[in-house]
């Protein structure tokens, strides 16, 4: 059976992952439908999750750890009155106990203990790595260990709705927040216990739901022809939108292909920049140094 012949493809396509599937697995039906040489997804969902879930192809991979860093924003369910052993409805249930009593106004009132700068402990299931071990792993073998409180923030969290039991909320909050443990310390602290049953992304960084592409429509497009399926691939660049750009001459844009900082006129006093040619060609990132310079942190080829 003949191979494909792969292509280099450079972009990010903005994936409404299914329920029901990694986030590894998703990349690599897409990444087949592009024939893509190179390709990487942007921080895991789990397999109960669906939604934003940005690939990155070719020379755009280089940008992935900045999507990596970005924040985050989630619509959750959560089932109170239950405590599951992952802490989402793919564990199994380790205590029941009566939500009835749980009044709208005492929701109320925890919701705001949970907002701004929290302290969390992961979860035992998760991808963080002790003595070189993924936690899960050990979770999976049923064993428990210590692990350290981490500090994010959470910008905004709201209820939508309660049905009952189950609480629908939407969750603004920094990269590295587990909505999983969230889930349980609001149902500990409710004095019931508590769980995710659902989950999805709706934002990651500059990126928003409206921008999604289902896997299906990626299918149909495939199956009609690559320059359909390469429709869908957002430049590289649109991972820094709130960046600045800084716009170089060719001999400065030489220099920084070599290596070396550059000083650039009008250029920002700080911080990260995107850095183009004087056509407006994206040539990766940089960092404005103490000195005024202009140095690069990551260049990009197949802009």
């Amino acid at each position: 059976m003949m191979r494909r012949k792969l292509r280099d493809v450079h972009g990010i396509v903005l994936l409404d992952k299914p329920v029901g599937i990694t986030s590894n697995g998703a990349l690599q039906m897409v990444k087949r439908l592009f024939q893509a040489r190179k390709a990487g997804h942007t921080g895991s969902l789990d397999p109960l999750a669906s939604g934003l879930l940005p690939l990155c192809f070719g020379s755009a991979t280089k940008m992935s750890a900045f999507l990596l860093e970005s924040d985050k924003e989630y619509q959750v369910t959560v089932k109170l009155g239950e405590k599951t052993t992952t802490g989402d409805a793919e564990g199994e249930v380790i205590s029941r106990r009566n939500a009835g009593a749980v009044s709208d106004a005492a929701i109320a009132a925890v919701l705001p203990r949970y907002t701004g700068t929290i302290q969390q402990i992961p979860p035992m299931h998760s991808a963080i790595k002790q003595n070189g071990q993924p936690l899960y792993k050990l979770a999976h073998q049923g064993i428990e260990v210590e692990r350290q409180p981490r500090e994010v923030t959470i910008y905004d969290l709201r209820l939508l709705r309660r049905d009952g039991d189950a609480l629908d909320l939407t969750v603004s909050c920094s990269k590295g927040t587990y909505i999983r443990t969230l889930a349980e310390d609001i149902g500990e602290t409710l004095g019931v216990g508590a769980h995710v049953s659902a989950l999805r992304r709706t934002a990651a960084g500059p990126f928003q739901a409206d921008q999604m592409v289902g896997m299906g429509t990626l299918q149909a497009a495939a199956e009609q022809d690559l320059a359909t399926l390469d429709s869908f691939l957002l430049p590289m660049d649109a991972a820094l939108e709130q960046w600045p750009d800084v716009c170089l001459s060719e001999d400065m844009a030489y220099f920084l292909r070599q290596g070396q900082p550059v000083f650039v006129p009008k250029a920002p006093t700080s911080g990260w920049v995107k850095l183009r040619t004087a056509d407006r060609r994206f040539l990766g990132v940089g960092c404005v140094l103490e000195d005024g310079r202009v140095a690069p942190k990551r260049l990009v080829s197949g802009a």
